[in-house]
C-alpha cells in the first residue's frame, strides 16, 4: 500500500449531495493521507474510458448492451478503478451513498494481497420493488457486493478486467465478479458495508450504506444515522 490511498467515490447526478458527505466524513474519520476521486460518468466518456449506451424510460435507465435496468452513474464505471489505477497498487470504491464512521485505515489494515477484491459478502434480498427516486430495485447474485470494494489493482487476475469488458459485459458478469474465482474475492466484516434497512442493528457500523435511499429523499428522511449524514451535509 502506497500513500496516500487511493478512494474512488461514486457519484450521480441526481445525488450529489451523497457523494458530498461521503467524501466529508470520509475525510474526518481518517488519520492517513487519501487521495479521492469521484467517478463522474460524463468525464469518463469524454476521456475514452467509457461509452455504453442507454436509454431512459420513465425516469429509469436501461443499459443498451444488456437490456437490463441500472440506477446510478456509477453502476458500471466502478469496474474501470483498475483501469484508473493503471493497474497498481490498492485502491477503494464505494458507492456515493455512504457514511463513514470509522478510520479508514482499519479497513485498509485488513488487506490481504493474496486477494484480487475484498468486499462484505452479503446475502441481500431486499423485499421493495423500489428505491431511491422510483428506481427498480433489482435483485441479483451477490447483490452489493460490488457497493464497496478493495481492489488489488495489480492482481494478474484483474487484468482480465479491461475497458472493453467492462464497456461490453453484462451486469451481471460485473456485478458478479465473474471474470475472478471464488477463492479470489476476500470477504470483509459486515461493518464496513452496513446496509439501512437489511443489515442488523446489533452490529455498530463503521460504515453506513444508505442503499435505498439518502435523508434528502422522500421516505428516508428518518433512516437510522440520518442526523449524522444531515451534519456533514
Amino acid at each position: 500500500m502506497t500513500a496516500p490511498f487511493t478512494v474512488y467515490i461514486g457519484f450521480d447526478r441526481r445525488e450529489p449531495e451523497a457523494t458530498e458527505v461521503a467524501r466529508a466524513s470520509l475525510g474526518a474519520t481518517s488519520s492517513i493521507p487519501l487521495e479521492v476521486v469521484e467517478l463522474r460518468e460524463q468525464e469518463l466518456r469524454s476521456q475514452g474510458y467509457y461509452d455504453r449506451p442507454f436509454r431512459t424510460e420513465d425516469q429509469q435507465r436501461f443499459d443498451l448492451r444488456d437490456g437490463k435496468p441500472f440506477s446510478t452513474d456509477f453502476s458500471f464505471t466502478r469496474f474501470l478503478v483498475p483501469v484508473l489505477q493503471d493497474f497498481k497498487d490498492w485502491a477503494l470504491f464505494c458507492d456515493g451513498d455512504f457514511l463513514f464512521r470509522a478510520d479508514i485505515k482499519e479497513l485498509f489494515g485488513l488487506i490481504d494481497q493474496s486477494k484480487a477484491v475484498m468486499c462484505v459478502k452479503h446475502d441481500h434480498r431486499p423485499t421493495e420493488s423500489t428505491k431511491m427516486d422510483g428506481q427498480k430495485q433489482e435483485r441479483y447474485r451477490r447483490k452489493n457486493w460490488s457497493s464497496l470494494i478493495l481492489w488489488n489493482c495489480g492482481h494478474p487476475a484483474n487484468a482480465a478486467l479491461t475497458k472493453d469488458v467492462v464497456n461490453h459485459q453484462p451486469g451481471a458478469f460485473l456485478h458478479g465478479f465473474k471474470w475472478l474465482d471464488d477463492e479470489l474475492i476476500g470477504g470483509l466484516p459486515e461493518h464496513w458495508n452496513w446496509l439501512e434497512g437489511w443489515s442488523s442493528p446489533s452490529i455498530t457500523p463503521r460504515a453506513v450504506h444508505m442503499t435505498r435511499g439518502v435523508p434528502t429523499m422522500k421516505g428516508y428522511e428518518d433512516i437510522p444515522y440520518a442526523d449524522e449524514w444531515r451534519a456533514f451535509l
